[in-house]
């Protein structure tokens, strides 16, 4: 049987996560409805597993002026559309035995005041039944101890009781029907410590459970206090502390040393290091000068800032990021929703087996009416799922929580599981795997010095805007070579520029150039070919007589590429494929540069696509990595889509499946190893809670089993469950 459940498990989730649609259909439209709509948003404190959050939904959707509810177990959020007041909904939810708080869209999470009282009446029930079963050891009336033990089943169970009346009355079976059945039902035959036991660990099990899962939960929530309440504004010559609420884009603040960045803006004024790490997880401060970008929720290291805001308050990176991860964790995973699905059929089943345990056996004289009645009632507590429906959706959150805080947005638990069957990574060339910056690259000299190559070089190129101009002013400004006066510049389109420097006219272009103004080339076009077949863009120097010199310009292999490329070697990555517009001689000098096992060249936007194709019908389960929308076509075609986020670019955070939000490649290898181990965690906490399952059935016919060894195995594999999930949150590259 457990081979067939995990069988059946494996094979849905296998078909379901390499499914290209899970793109389409992980977020709903009835989903993206209620998570972008007008309803209300609320945390629900108290919740166990995704039963507690279907009482609550069916108990809300029974009354009238309810329009819609909607809960979520992993988040602890629900987003309801009502009638009636925020406070009759809080009291509708405290009747079914959980707390919620209001929470506004555009501030922070309500954070209620920690409650203590649950804790002190398990205390307070624990005991009384301490108490209790000391006395059945001494000559304490029988009677006494009785009500002791019956004291604390009323102080431990009240809240359970009460979560399964609304329950029942919903129409759901939850681990609190189970429960407050099988504990009514030992004190009807007579088992009150037993029954008293079963409260008590219950209770326990379930402080236990929600303090845990609140740490996934707060993995996230923890996000939202990294951007200041206010902020410091310039006003003239004054500075005005205000509510970043109350701040327009154009408005102008102040960041003082040490102090965090409130908006996202551009510097104006001042220069600093600036630790990004909340957002992008760099680990090495950047550098920040007047123009450079900068987001909410970042630490200026030194120096004090004028920034230009450039988004309001509910439109900053963090505030799209915190959108977005609890979204994607709102997403149910296919696991996930197989279980839950496997959940519910599950459980009724068990509970009507346990009704035949507890009646059909006497009904034909077999076995007593206690026995049976005993059988029946641990077969209850063992049709709790606990463990099984948690197993899942705790290790999503936490490692969609481990990898935000990494600067890598997973955009739900359907994506999580792709990245961890991912075997082939194809990327793209220009802005990926290289920066998508010309460089020079190589300076030839034919019988001048570098230094006068490059002061003519550059005052030739100095007004351009080409990118390959730009390169050249750069490398020569980096070398501290100075400009040159130069006269009468001119623009020779599709060839290069000219100007007089000196009494001769300089020119700076390609071949085409200096064939028209029948320069001698031949010495130099081997070596200008061959520049050109390894990628290079050639800048030619000289006058209408002859060539100074040659420069070369190619597009830098980025730092962090060949790093990535080994660390998915590393974690089993050994397909990893480059598609590149550019020529074959440049495609096969970036390939060897970087590790990469496998190319396509002089490619198409639509041609791209087709490479993915390609893989595919290989077997292979491809993810594709890109930087822009021109590689939009291709990252829709592959299973999973890698953008290169760069903190702040709204489209890549909008379309693609994963977010490298420091377009650092080096959080590929963290990105892929923590997706495999969650699958593996999941796999492990499956395994687990069927096999606890298993025993326990096999345990209760021959009378092996008590009633509080069940509940101490479904409370005790549940919190196992979760710990284990929980090491997600600490999993480092």
């Amino acid at each position: 049987m457990i081979n067939w459940i995990v069988a059946v498990i494996s094979k849905e989730v296998d078909k379901m996560s390499v499914d290209n649609e899970n793109k389409d259909s992980c977020c709903s439209d009835t989903n993206c409805e209620q998570i972008m709509g007008k309803g209300k948003i609320y945390v629900i404190e108290g919740m166990d597993c995704s039963s507690c959050a279907r009482t609550i939904e069916n108990h809300l959707k029974s009354l009238p002026s309810v329009t819609s509810a909607s809960v979520n177990f992993s988040t602890g959020k629900m987003i309801a559309e009502h009638d009636i007041s925020v406070e009759d909904v809080i009291k509708e939810i405290s009747k079914a035995g959980y707390k919620a708080s209001l929470v506004s869209r555009n501030q922070k999470n309500t954070v209620s005041k920690k409650d203590n009282s649950g804790r002190n009446l398990i205390v307070f029930s624990g005991v009384l039944l301490l108490f209790g079963w000391i006395g059945s050891y001494t000559n304490v009336s029988p009677n006494f101890t009785t009500l002791l033990y019956g004291i604390s089943i009323i102080i431990g169970g009240y809240k359970p009781a009460r979560s399964a009346y609304y329950a029942v009355k919903s129409r759901s079976l939850d681990m609190n029907v189970l429960m407050t059945a099988a504990v009514l039902g030992a004190a009807a035959i007579g088992q009150w410590l037993e029954g008293a036991t079963v409260v008590w660990l219950f209770a326990l099990g379930n402080v236990l459970q929600t303090m845990s899962i609140e740490k996934t939960r707060n993995s996230i929530r923890s996000l939202i206090d990294l951007a200041p309440p206010e902020a410091f504004v310039k006003m003239g010559q004054e500075l005005i502390r205000k509510p970043v609420e109350e701040i327009s884009i154009a408005d102008v603040i102040v960041i003082k040393p040490g102090d965090k960045i409130p908006l996202d803006g551009l510097v104006i004024a001042g220069e600093s290091s600036v630790n990004q790490s909340p957002i992008t997880g760099e680990s090495i401060p950047v550098d920040k000068h007047i123009g450079d970008s900068v987001f909410a929720g970042t630490i200026n290291e030194h120096g004090s800032l004028e920034i230009k805001v450039t988004k309001l308050v509910e439109d900053t990176t963090i505030s799209k990021i915190i959108h977005l991860v609890e979204e994607a964790q709102e997403q149910k995973a296919p696991t996930e929703a197989f279980v839950d699905t496997f959940a519910r059929i599950y459980t009724p089943i068990v509970f009507i087996l346990a009704l035949v345990v507890m009646f059909l056996p006497p009904l034909l004289d077999y076995g007593t009416w206690g026995n049976w009645f005993y059988k029946g009632l641990e077969l209850l507590v063992i049709a709790c799922p606990c463990a099984l429906v948690i197993s899942t959706p705790v290790a999503i959150v936490s490692a969609i929580g481990n990898a935000a805080k990494n600067g890598v947005l997973i955009k739900g638990g359907a994506f999580l599981e792709i990245a961890g069957r991912i075997s082939t990574i194809a990327f793209d060339k220009t802005g990926t795997l290289t920066e998508g910056k010309p460089k020079v690259s190589q300076v030839v000299l034919t019988g001048t010095s570098e230094n006068e190559l490059l002061a003519i070089a550059r005052t030739l190129e100095e007004y351009s805007t080409h990118p390959i101009a730009k390169a050249v002013v750069e490398y020569a400004n980096d070398k501290g070579v100075p400009v040159l006066r130069g006269e009468t510049f001119r623009n020779i389109v599709g060839q290069g520029v000219s100007a007089w420097i000196g009494d001769s006219e300089y020119f700076a272009g390609n071949m085409k150039l200096f064939k028209e103004l029948s320069t001698t080339l031949e010495v130099l076009e081997p070596q200008i070919l061959s520049l050109q077949q390894e990628g290079n863009t050639i800048v030619i120097i000289g006058t209408s007589e002859t060539i100074i010199g040659v420069i070369a310009v190619s597009d830098a292999i980025r730092s962090t590429s060949v790093k990535a490329l080994k660390g998915l070697q590393a974690v089993g990555i050994h397909q990893v494929v480059m598609l590149t517009g550019d020529n074959e001689g440049t495609a096969n000098k970036v390939a060897s540069q970087t590790g990469v096992t496998r190319y396509f060249a002089q490619l198409m936007p639509e041609d791209k696509v087709n490479a993915v194709k390609k893989l595919q019908k290989e077997g292979h389960i491809v993810a594709m990595v890109g930087d822009g929308i021109n590689d939009a076509p291709a990252l829709a075609t592959a299973y999973l889509g890698i953008a290169m986020g760069g903190a702040g670019t709204d489209t890549a955070m909008e379309t693609a499946d994963i977010v490298l939000m420091a377009d650092n490649l080096e959080k590929l290898p963290h990105t892929i190893h923590l997706s495999r181990k969650s699958v593996q965690i999941i796999k492990q906490n499956i395994w687990f809670s069927i096999i606890i399952k298993i025993v326990a059935l096999l345990l209760i016919f021959p009378g092996l089993l008590t009633l509080w060894m069940a509940v101490f195995s479904d409370t005790g594999a549940a919190l196992l469950v979760i710990l284990n999930s929980l090491r997600l949150l600490r999993l480092r590259k």
